[in-house]
């Protein structure tokens, strides 16, 4: 069913009227004389059927149906308003990204005053999560994920690897003083392994790593990168982790190499949809990204 709307210009000439406070004031708002602004608004009372306005003195007030209606429209206008912000700033007034929880606390957030700079005037929602979000419900702007070797991204949306970082096989130092003899590969099947959402990881880096023949992998899953660093931190086992993550712990000494390894198994992901890749927002973030990580470090799917 179509709308029955009032007249735009009958609408706008009372909003100014009812922020202005006087006829006059509204006109030289409008650029207009105040007989306009005035016709205007018998014109929106014919439309609405209810009389906004009545005489106060030398001029007019609102009516208490007027004060309500004045309020409604100028909320209206306000959506008007966003919307075309959104518009003009690339389909976006707050942008919404959705990231890996161990790579924004970790890697992300100390460079976040940058992207802010960047996007001049934007709010940016960085939101840790290991769940993919429906682009197709506008559930985020963008998103950062690992993707392993092969993984692909759904119609309608491009990716960009930023990063292809080395997967690492790190322990606190005091587990690996328990287990001497491990050196390679081969020899940390047989010990505790913390996992993250599954045993996929361990079995695809084993893989990689020339192992040929794994075994059934038990141990603790938590989901989380940073959940498994942190139980390795505290020597409950074997965690696999991207050395982005562990640059720190490495060079402190609270995380050790278990063996040594050169293992890259997929990277990190800049994922957007087509239509949005080259507005100024998305180029935007990732002209951010190349920033905090290496060039040399990315490539394009």
């Amino acid at each position: 069913m179509a709308r029955r709307l009032p007249p735009l210009l009958a609408l706008r000439a009372f909003d100014i009227f009812a922020r202005q406070g006087t006829v006059r004031a509204a006109a030289d708002e409008l650029a207009v004389s105040h007989t306009v602004v005035s016709r205007h608004i018998q014109n929106l009372e014919q439309a609405v059927g209810v009389k906004l306005v009545a005489k106060s003195g030398r001029g007019l007030s609102l009516t208490r149906e007027g004060i309500r209606y004045a309020a409604q429209l100028r909320r209206a206008f306000d959506l008007i308003g966003e919307a075309s912000n959104e518009l003009r700033n690339g389909g976006m007034e707050a942008v919404h990204i959705c990231c890996l929880a161990g790579l924004a606390s970790r890697c992300l957030l100390a460079r976040l005053p940058e992207l802010e700079e960047a996007l001049t005037g934007r709010e940016v929602i960085l939101q840790p999560t290991s769940t993919r979000p429906d682009f197709s419900r506008e559930e985020a702007d963008a998103e950062i994920m690992y993707l392993e070797d092969g993984g692909s991204v759904a119609d309608g949306l491009r990716s960009e690897m930023f990063a292809r970082p080395r997967i690492l096989a790190i322990a606190s130092p005091e587990f690996k003083a328990r287990y001497p003899d491990v050196r390679t590969p081969a020899d940390l099947v047989g010990l505790p392994l913390i996992h993250e959402q599954s045993t996929g990881m361990w079995e695809a880096w084993l893989e990689e790593a020339g192992i040929a023949d794994i075994p059934r992998l038990r141990g603790p899953r938590l989901w989380q990168a940073h959940l498994t660093i942190e139980a390795a931190r505290l020597g409950r086992g074997v965690a696999l982790v991207s050395d982005l993550l562990v640059t720190e712990p490495l060079a402190n000494g609270e995380l050790v190499e278990m063996v040594d390894s050169n293992v890259t198994i997929g990277g990190y992901y800049f994922i957007a949809p087509v239509h949005r890749w080259n507005t100024p927002v998305i180029s935007a973030i990732r002209q951010w990204l190349r920033g905090v990580f290496p060039p040399d470090q990315t490539s394009t799917l």
